[in-house]
């Protein structure tokens, strides 16, 4: 890939919970951004920082040779990307794409293989972590691609993360992100039911907290969704949507794999009945609601 001066910008594409402190950390590093967000508001603290605000996510790829999506699915993906229309060619052709989003597995590996049959790069780049971890630059990165591809990725990507982790071909990135996930929600289930647990049994939850802060089983994430369930403070690091869109990617690349997932098919379906309630936007440690509600039966 040739560049020239329309293609010295790096893209941005989407700035929500995690993709505006992912691209503030680019542009900290001196990283030129040209950003674009469904809500144009959104812009307004990279712009600060440095970044051009195009119109439209057309834009973006027509001016930069390089450019980061970060939308919350699938659907939204192909909209920006007009996949499957005459325009998804040349739209494509001489750019790379890198996708920080979590989507399924195959849906990436076929949008890699339209890519490159339009004349473009693809690199699948999905990352570990929540609000704090990315305002933090302490994200943890897997990609998945062609390896010269995978190099100005990571080169890109590297002051947003602590690590990044190289998966393979397209597809294996996304697994990876959802074999970490299962981990993830099963903990955090766990621990929203335990302090339900302790709420029934008139325990004092800044003790529970503190027993659990110094024992073996802490981690920053323990910390931080104790403490939200301790408090009731539900403000946004991952979302319960998030959440339960990750147990749906997960349960279906398993189904597909024959793979048997009880733990996280029972996650789902309490994020479900949390999302169902009204708590969707909320903080993933407001499942404890569900507990509280209604106790599932036995």
């Amino acid at each position: 890939m040739q560049q020239n001066d329309q293609t010295l910008r790096v893209g941005f594409i989407g700035l929500g919970i995690m993709g505006q402190p992912i691209a503030r950390h680019l542009l900290k590093a001196g990283t030129p951004l040209m950003v674009w967000n469904r809500s144009p508001g959104k812009s307004a603290e990279c712009e600060a920082l440095g970044a051009a605000v195009a119109e439209t996510a057309d834009a973006v790829l027509a001016s930069c040779q390089t450019s980061f999506m970060m939308l919350i699915n699938e659907q939204a993906a192909d909209d920006v990307l007009g996949r499957g229309r005459p325009d998804f060619a040349t739209r494509m052709r001489g750019r790379r794409l890198i996708n920080l989003g979590s989507v399924a597995p195959e849906w990436s590996r076929k949008l890699g293989e339209d890519i490159r049959q339009a004349g473009g790069e693809y690199v699948e780049a999905p990352v570990s972590g929540s609000r704090i971890p990315a305002e933090n630059g302490e994200l943890v990165g897997m990609m998945a691609g062609r390896e010269a591809d995978i190099s100005v990725a990571r080169t890109l990507l590297s002051p947003a993360c602590n690590a990044i982790f190289i998966c393979g071909e397209l597809g294996k990135a996304l697994l990876m992100k959802l074999a970490i996930n299962q981990f993830l929600l099963a903990m955090t289930t766990g621990l929203a039911e335990a302090f339900h647990f302790a709420q029934m049994q008139h325990l004092d939850l800044a003790t529970l907290k503190a027993a659990l802060d110094a024992g073996p089983m802490a981690s920053n994430v323990s910390r931080v969704r104790s403490a939200k369930l301790m408090t009731a403070d539900f403000s946004t690091q991952a979302s319960v949507d998030d959440a339960l869109n990750s147990t749906r990617l997960i349960t279906e690349a398993a189904g597909a794999a024959g793979i048997e997932a009880p733990v996280i098919s029972t996650c789902r379906a309490i994020l479900q009945r949390a999302a169902d309630q009204g708590y969707g936007n909320d903080d993933m440690a407001a499942i404890i609601r569900v507990f509280e509600d209604r106790p599932l039966a036995s």
